[in-house]
């Protein structure tokens, strides 16, 4: 039975250890060195704009394609198998258009999901007041409303996945950071295996999966070929008003200028949005951007770019705010998944950049089909 260990356990780790859980071929230990969805999950806002995304074909559309799909089947299972409730807002995205804005370019777009089963809605700005008469900003010319696009809590789906994946058999250790690993001979002379440093004890495994976002960089810097990933600041806050926005029997996910405003029920909110850092600031340390992350000024930009969307927001009261650094491969394309260059029993599932959440489905299928044509 081939052992396989992952390194971290965000949404991306935690769905390639649920995926992996239901072939019984494998053995799975996931190894982090804190709790699930700490790090770039535990800052996610879990909007999936896989329909409303630009990309029309290729890996970058297949991988929305797949989770967007598999999204639908997913949650009610793990529901269904850990008594877990995971938050999941259906009723879609509406992405706010401005004067800049091509409406030529999104028909044409609506007209391709079309013709591949999905839909898109242009609604002009007289619709957007009669559906969303929150949005009260006159610079919004209409909107594309995407009714197949979803939101869901990512702490809540990390923690339902891996509540799944132990009863499946999946060993879970979250006492354990891997410094370093290498490549080494199998005893039965069938393929090299890989060896894991911990801080007490060394680790054996056939096969690794690294997961572990930025931490990925610092991982693989003693390799031939480290990975090459930059921070991306993702922050947010939950607030309260005194009574749900708009019509309580419609509540989107709304979205314009890069800022998201996600309805949590009980007239709870989550605003939120990703800022790039500065180029010269990539090489500080993890923790000092954090802190520069939560700095009041980037919050407060965040803060009123929502009320200039909805002022009703204006009333709302100040819950808790929060903030991660997202992985951005540095010169390709997000997400890497592919074997490691010089390592084939070493597979990387990381700088997912903005779509960890959304792309963590397709991703862990993508694994896991790597591995069974590996093992076949």
């Amino acid at each position: 039975m081939p052992h396989i260990i992952i390194i971290g356990c965000g949404i991306i780790g935690a769905s390639i250890a649920y995926e992996l859980s239901r072939e019984p071929q494998f053995q799975v230990t996931v190894l982090d060195r804190q709790p699930p969805a700490q790090e770039a999950t535990g800052a996610a806002l879990g909007v999936l704009m896989g329909i409303i995304s630009q990309k029309l074909k290729g890996r970058a559309w297949a991988m929305r394609q797949s989770s967007m799909q598999r999204y639908g089947t997913l949650i009610p299972e793990l529901e269904g198998m850990t008594g877990q409730k995971i938050p999941w807002n259906r009723q879609g995205i509406l992405k706010l258009l401005f004067e800049a804005d091509d409406r030529a370019k999104w028909q044409r777009l609506a007209e391709i999901r079309q013709s591949q089963g999905w839909q898109l809605e242009l609604w002009d700005c007289e619709q957007v007041r009669s559906h969303c008469p929150q949005i009260q900003n006159p610079r919004v010319t209409g909107a594309v409303y995407s009714p197949d696009d979803r939101q869901v809590n990512p702490t809540a789906l990390t923690q339902a996945l891996v509540t799944a994946a132990q009863r499946n058999g999946v060993t879970f250790r979250f006492d354990a950071q891997v410094t370093r690993f290498a490549s080494h001979s199998n005893p039965m002379g069938q393929f090299p295996g890989v060896q894991m440093q911990l801080a007490n004890e060394t680790l054996s495994a056939d096969w690794v999966i690294v997961a572990a976002g930025l931490g990925s960089t610092e991982l693989t810097q003693t390799m031939e070929h480290p990975i090459a990933l930059q921070p991306v600041l993702g922050q947010a806050m939950r607030v309260k008003l005194p009574e749900p926005m708009g019509d309580r029997t419609f509540q989107p996910v709304i979205t314009g200028e890069d800022i998201h405003v996600v309805p949590l029920g009980q007239a709870e909110y989550w605003v939120g949005a990703t800022v790039e850092f500065p180029a010269e600031s990539n090489q500080a340390t993890l923790e000092a951007m954090k802190q520069e992350a939560m700095k009041t000024d980037r919050l407060e930009t965040v803060w009123q770019g929502a009320i200039a969307l909805c002022p009703e927001l204006a009333q709302a009261t100040l819950l808790s705010t929060w903030s991660g650094v997202r992985p951005r491969p540095h010169n390709r394309p997000a997400p890497i998944v592919e074997p490691m260059t010089g390592y084939a029993n070493v597979l990387l599932a990381t700088g997912h950049y903005r779509n960890g959440v959304l792309l963590a489905p397709a991703t862990a299928q993508m694994v896991r089909s790597m591995l069974l044509s590996a093992s076949s």
